[in-house]
This record gives structure tokens, sequence and C-alpha cells, in this order.
């Protein structure tokens, strides 16, 4: 999993999928569940806990800031179903390595000045790659994916490669897309140059409003 397989390998909408023990494993899954960023969905309740928790200083969103944390945090928690972790120890030094290429990012929420969630993915050109999230509070990762698709609209990204088909994500807005269209979808995007990764609470604040930035 060098940096350069993996680069070509999401370019293409192939990705690493395997356990502990297994031999290395590549992926493209059909049909393709994927974000299209304006048609995220946030609930009533969440976009007024957000706004509270932000008012009283009890929650700060960063990008990028504890990357090493939150891919290790995405590993060691439990998921209902699961017994192990795909996300193996050669798996973390393979994405903290495209961290360090400027790849590979994070999002985190800090509940009191701790890490209470947050999420990975790549990012090439106008496409980003969802991996994984975590939560140690309560909506923690979807607050996380509400500061992700703010950036994304800002930089007018339009779609959020999730990878697997699960109920969660379809009550966000995500839906499958057939393999054929996600690739076209991936021929128009992938090529466009990367926006710089930061968070800045104005997309935050419109995403909330239903406004773009």
């Amino acid at each position: 999993m060098s940096p350069a397989t993996l680069v070509k390998a999401y370019r293409q909408g192939i990705f690493p999928w395997f356990g502990k023990g297994e031999p290395l494993l590549w992926w493209f899954t059909q049909p393709r569940m994927v974000l299209q960023t304006d048609q995220f969905r946030v609930t009533d309740s969440l976009r007024k806990q957000i706004r509270t928790e932000l008012k009283r200083d009890h929650l700060r969103i960063t990008f990028d800031t504890a990357f090493s944390e939150v891919i290790h945090a995405c590993a060691s928690i439990h998921r209902k179903g699961q017994n192990s972790t795909w996300i193996t120890t050669d798996m973390v030094a393979a994405y903290l390595h495209l961290h360090e290429l400027g790849v590979a990012h994070s999002v985190e929420v800090w509940w009191e000045n701790q890490l209470a969630g947050g999420l990975y993915g790549l990012s090439l050109g106008h496409i980003v790659y969802g991996e994984s999230m975590f939560a140690r509070r309560s909506n923690a990762s979807k607050m996380a994916l509400c500061a992700l698709v703010g950036f994304c609209r800002a930089e007018n990204l339009p779609a959020i490669d999730c990878q697997q088909i699960t109920p969660h994500l379809q009550t966000m807005g995500a839906t499958p897309l057939p393999g054929e269209s996600f690739q076209r979808l991936l021929q128009a995007q992938v090529d466009q140059p990367s926006p710089e990764w930061r968070f800045d609470p104005d997309h935050l604040d419109a995403l909330l409003n239903g406004k773009r930035p």
C-alpha cells in the first residue's frame, strides 16, 4: 500500500479493504454509496445541538489537527456486529503517510478539549473519499460530517464517496449510484485542483442555515 498505489487506486474508485491476517484485497463496490453534498440532510435536533454547544463553548471543531488520534480511534472503537477492525496496523501506517503528503485528512470534534469524535478520508481533486468515523459522545461523528459537508459546499466539492451502503448514511442523504455513474463522476472531478483543507465556522453556519457560503 504505497502512497502512489493508493492514489492510483482511489482515482479509479478502487479502495483496500481486508482484515488482519488476510491478503491485501482491493474493491470497487457496485452500486456505490455516494453523498451528493447538496443532498445532505441535517435534522432539526442536530442543528439545535450543534448551535447550543458551540454557543456554550463546549464544542470545538478542527481539521487536520489530530489525524493520528482520529484514525487510531476509528480502528479501536467497538462497532455493533463486528468483532475486529479492517483498519489494520499496515492500513494505519499507509494513511498516516498519505496524511503527511497532504492527501489524507481528518475532521476532529472536541468536547471540553477532549476528542469526542471525528472522521478521516482522502481528497483527490474535487472528490472526497470518506473512510471511517467514530464517536465517543452522542452525535459527535455526525457533527464532524456536518463540518465536512459545509467545507465541501463552500469549495464546490460535489460528492463524498461513502463506499458502503448503510441505513445511517441513507438517513443523511447518501444514495447508491451505479458503478458506471460513479466512474463518470470521478472522471469529471478527480483532476480538478484540490482545495486547501481548513475549518471555517462560516461554512458550518451556512450549512446549518440551509445557505451556501
